[in-house]
Formats: structure tokens, sequence, C-alpha cells
């Protein structure tokens, strides 16, 4: 398998693992949606009576390059990709998801009988809002350390669109 298509099947390993304990529906999209830059459509909460449902969209990329630092990752995004994550108002609304991975494809996953352990992780933001750029190719993005998408994060995310709060 090419060592892209490897990333990107990883990366969505990592984030359904995440949505699964959060509860929430995750689903990979077709070629309609995919070409406007939709990966991937969250759906539910763990409280499954509610009448309506929070629907979230992501965007995610995939990269074994040193791209943490001590407060944020910083990636660099093609620009067609950032203007398709930094129109506001959006609904569902849309977020970034990088995941970072080793270098090593052998480094990417260790398992015992008791447990299971994806190397590195997933960090998350919404660029909704953010400025225009005179960029022609990529734009370096920045996403604070501390947005890891965990299930947690994912829950209280889920949780602010349901209100139709901004992320």
């Amino acid at each position: 398998m090419e060592i892209n298509l490897q990333k990107e099947e990883f990366s969505y390993a990592y984030i359904r693992a995440v949505a699964t304990v959060a509860g929430c529906v995750c689903e990979r999209t077709t070629a309609p949606l995919d070409m406007l830059g939709v990966d991937l459509i969250f759906t539910g909460l763990k409280e499954p009576q509610l009448e309506k449902f929070p629907i979230l969209y992501a965007q995610v990329k995939c990269t074994s390059r040193e791209v943490v630092g001590d407060t944020s990752i910083r990636y660099p995004l093609p620009v067609k990709n950032y203007n398709e994550l930094r129109r506001g108002n959006r609904y569902p609304p849309i977020i970034l998801i990088v995941v970072v991975v080793p270098e090593r494809v052998e480094d990417w996953l260790q398992q015992t009988e008791a447990s299971l352990c994806l190397q590195r992780c997933g960090y998350w933001s919404s660029l909704a809002g953010a400025d225009s750029t005179e960029n022609k190719e990529n734009i370096t993005v920045k996403i604070p350390r501390n947005q890891v998408l965990t299930p947690t994060s994912l829950e209280l995310m889920m949780q602010k669109v349901l209100r139709g709060e901004k992320l």
C-alpha cells in the first residue's frame, strides 16, 4: 500500500476510535463531499433520546513530518483546503484534524494482549472566520497542542454544535 494511503487509513482508524468512545457515529464521505473538503461526518451524542442531534464535518490530514512545537503544531495546509475551512457561519461546521504519526510505519501501532496503542495523536482546529491569504500554494496553520482530539474534546464540540455555539 502506498504510504499516503496508509496515513489516510490510519488517521481514519484513530479518529473512529475516538468517536466511538465519545458515543458518536463517524462516517467517511463520498466523492462529492470529499471534493468540497469534507472527509468525515460526525453525528450523535451518547444521549440517543434527543429529538435532534449535532452534525460536524471534518477535513483530515496526516503527517509524519516534524510539526509539533512547544505550544502548537504548525501544519502546511494547501490554500484550497484553507479556504474551504475558513468560511464562517457554515452549517454543519467543519474542523481540521491533523493526525501526527511517527516516521516509520512499524512504529504507528504497538499491541499486546492487554492493550492496543496507536502512536501519536490528532489535533483539531476550527478555522471558521480566519483571515484570507495571498499565498498561492500553502499556508501554515497553527493548532494549539492542547487541542488534542480526544473523546472528551469531541463530546464538548458536539455539545457546542447542538447549542449552536462556535467551536
